[in-house]
């Protein structure tokens, strides 16, 4: 189907194909010089001690959990409100994810509340996830991590640049996981950054990335190091330096995308805020955020429902999705019983609205028409 609005747009244009270009052009295209150059970059505008740039988050979240030493017969606790990424890298290690509720349709971050009541014995670390950008409230998860002595990894996918209390998303558990996936803030097609303020952690990652080895083939080429040794069961998660380049080129725009997402947000929130049958999410927060999404949430309603009201608009020209179907209740997780009364009613009612900075008044004007429409006949 062709759509005259769609979920998202890609913010590139010249400045990310001349990256590309002068990597490929420089005659080093595996990580080099680019990608340090990306990790001190992201570290520096984070405010992290260290970033270590790796294939993807799912790369990131991976390591995350051998770098808190997660291993077969613990728990971590995390969203079933999330890409199954998040939940899979449990799962590799040989973990058991233990699912906790989010907070309220008004807020679709994981409940501190329920994150306590799931704690046993075998739990070693929480993993959250900054719904859309917006921040989990980290003071109480912190809190209860610090009395239960348990890992904190903060899944940041969708929050680059995101803040609460004054501190950037994924700075303030142990470890931060970053997207840069096509249809992310940061879009380098494939790609990812981990963050920490550990200097260890990040040591022992950027051995993990590189299979363990003591030295890259870019120190080796340059003369820097003519041999190497495996010190640890590491992987192929290194970032190359085409994306690299591209990245770099991204951040140069991330501040300025990201406020104007702001205001597309404020706009989408005065136009719509008024509709009957519909809950805002995070409608009255008030730090800066990525606004990676923009979600609603149909009150009194159910999935056929739901898929109707998306229907009707695709056929206006307008692109929706759903993020998230509950990870739950995919097979693979249907082993695990889960209690989420809330994040179920939210994947079956959960509408995503098209987000991106190029979003003109005229085209938020007419999906917040034809949305009204929607729930009207539907």
């Amino acid at each position: 189907m062709s759509y005259t609005i769609p979920l998202f747009d890609l913010n590139f244009d010249e400045a990310e194909e001349t990256a590309a270009l002068e990597a490929i052009r420089s005659g080093w295209i595996s990580s080099g010089p680019k990608t340090r150059d990306l990790e001190e970059r992201f570290a520096s505008m984070t405010g992290a001690g260290h970033a270590v740039a790796l294939t993807n988050c799912t790369a990131a979240l991976h390591l995350s959990m051998i770098l808190s030493d997660i291993g077969p017969g613990d728990e971590v606790i995390c969203p079933s409100l999330t890409f199954v990424a998040t939940v899979n890298a449990v799962r590799y290690t040989g973990a058991t994810p233990v699912f906790a509720d989010v907070r309220s349709y008004e807020d679709l971050t994981i409940d501190p509340g329920d994150i306590e009541r799931k704690i046993t014995p075998a739990t070693r670390a929480i993993i959250v996830m900054h719904y859309a950008g917006f921040p989990c409230d980290m003071n109480s998860i912190i809190s209860i991590a610090s009395r239960h002595r348990l890992k904190v990894i903060e899944d940041a996918c969708h929050g680059p640049l995101s803040e609460y209390d004054g501190r950037k998303l994924g700075t303030i558990g142990d470890i931060g996981c970053f997207s840069f996936f096509s249809n992310k803030n940061i879009s380098t097609g494939e790609g990812g950054m981990l963050i920490t303020g550990d200097a260890g952690l990040a040591e022992r990652c950027r051995l993990l990335r590189s299979h363990g080895m003591t030295t890259l083939s870019y120190d080796r080429a340059k003369g820097h190091s003519t041999s190497y040794d495996v010190v640890g069961l590491g992987y192929n998660y290194r970032m190359d330096d085409i994306r690299s380049a591209i990245g770099l080129a991204q951040l140069d725009k991330l501040r300025a995308d990201l406020e104007r997402r702001a205001v597309v947000r404020d706009l989408y929130v005065h136009h719509i805020s008024g509709l009957e049958g519909i809950v805002i999410p995070f409608s009255g927060h008030k730090g800066f955020v990525s606004n990676y999404i923009f979600p609603i949430v149909l009150k009194d309603s159910e999935a056929g429902k739901r898929e109707a009201v998306r229907q009707y608009l695709a056929t206006c020209g307008i692109q929706t999705s759903v993020h998230y179907p509950a990870v739950h209740r995919f097979s693979l997780y249907e082993d695990i019983n889960a209690n989420l009364p809330i994040t179920e009613y939210i994947t079956d009612n959960l509408i995503t609205l098209p987000m991106y900075g190029r979003l003109t008044t005229a085209e938020i004007d007419q999906i917040s028409a034809k949305l009204s429409e929607a729930l009207k006949v539907c």
